[in-house]
């Protein structure tokens, strides 16, 4: 039997057929999934992808959405760039092709957040054309399979795995072929414990005969993450509302709502300063809390302040907003600030006496700060 050949016959007993998008797969669907799967297991997209689409259940619906609620319903699942590339996308489909989603490799190369192997797998798996893919998953089995030298995100590396892809890709059954290299790469052909006596390709796979699955594909050269850390303030009206403000489009947590962010303590109180505002207490300072991209350590300070003033005191037009932690507003926010926002919402719900002024009484604990129950650090 081929390489595919006995893929196939793998995939026909134990592959993956009940996914949400495999269910009814047009070109919407499909692309909305894989964009979702872009550097995210299939158990963590799964609900995401649930409700994204009981929200925004074709293109126009998401097309004409606006943005922040496009990134609420992202919020969590990180990579926020991929939201904002789909929205954009769906809005040049709609405007820009009559909504008429592109059925040519290389007008979907086109669209924002579409590369190569994301446009093969949507148009082999909407629509069965013949194009090779070249995911995560798909990497490691044929490094592996052929005991590819050299780290994936190297060219010569990549171009020689695009080549073997192609090689292995059979002209029937594309759409069952590509679902089955990228279950096989997700549930046997793990990056952990690979499960080879139950992999269909055991018997010629080299790294298998070397005793070196590990080595296959290599690792990214390894490099110390920088640690950058930020002061975000947690600034409280009377009326428990959180004032939060619209990072840029571009960049970390683009176009989403945060906290508003300073360099040092001094910072933070800099800025309250020049908005003389009236406050209950002193600013608490919560233990850090540490958040890792893909490229570095993210410490974050949050300083919590009690506003004594009307809310309207450090509003500034189109820069922010106050935000409601109990009757929450449908806005993208990320996912370390709402952890934040559910604490605080903790703290006013287990330390407010239900009278009419609804003031807070502070609890002290050590170093009389409040303490934020099971953050991640």
């Amino acid at each position: 039997m081929s390489f595919s050949d006995k893929v196939l016959a793998w995939f026909d007993r134990h592959g993956r057929t009940d996914l949400p998008w495999q269910q009814q797969p047009t070109l919407y669907r499909v692309w909305v999934s894989e964009i979702m799967l872009q550097q995210t297991q299939v158990q963590t997209v799964i609900p995401y992808y649930q409700r994204f689409m009981q929200r925004f259940p074709d293109l126009q619906a998401l097309a004409d959405a606006p943005l922040d609620d496009v990134l609420h319903h992202w919020s969590g699942l990180g990579y926020y760039a991929r939201a904002r590339n789909l929205h954009k996308a769906a809005q040049q489909v709609r405007d820009d092709m009559a909504g008429r989603f592109p059925e040519a490799v290389d007008a979907l190369m086109q669209l924002p957040g579409i590369g190569r192997s994301t446009a093969g797998a949507i148009l082999s798996l909407a629509c069965n054309q013949h194009h090779a893919i070249l995911d995560g998953n798909v990497k490691r089995v044929l490094a592996r399979f052929h005991a590819v030298e050299g780290w994936p995100g190297k060219t010569a590396v990549l171009k020689q795995l695009w080549a073997l892809s192609e090689a292995a890709t059979p002209a029937r059954r594309v759409a069952a072929y590509n679902q089955a290299m990228m279950d096989l790469g997700a549930t046997l052909c793990r990056r952990g414990r690979p499960e080879c006596d139950k992999c269909p390709l055991v018997s010629d796979c080299v790294a298998r005969r070397q005793q070196r699955q590990q080595a296959y594909p290599a690792s990214r050269p390894r490099r110390e993450l920088p640690v950058r850390e930020v002061h975000m303030l947690l600034l409280v009206s009377p009326g428990h509302e959180v004032y939060l403000e619209q990072r840029p489009a571009s960049g970390i947590w683009g176009g989403l709502w945060s906290l508003p962010e300073f360099d040092s303590r001094a910072g933070v109180q800099d800025w309250c300063d020049r908005h003389s505002l009236a406050v209950n207490d002193e600013m608490q300072v919560w233990p850090a809390v540490r958040h890792t991209f893909s490229h570095f350590h993210l410490d974050i300070m949050p300083c919590h302040l009690q506003l004594q003033n009307p809310m309207t005191s450090v509003m500034e037009a189109g820069q922010g907003l106050w935000y409601n932690t109990r009757h929450c507003k449908a806005l993208g926010i990320a996912a370390p600030v709402t952890r934040l926002l559910a604490e605080l919402q903790n703290l006013h719900e287990g330390d407010t006496e239900h009278g009419q002024n609804g003031k807070l009484r502070k609890t002290r604990q050590r170093g009389g700060r409040p303490r934020p129950a099971d953050l991640p650090r």
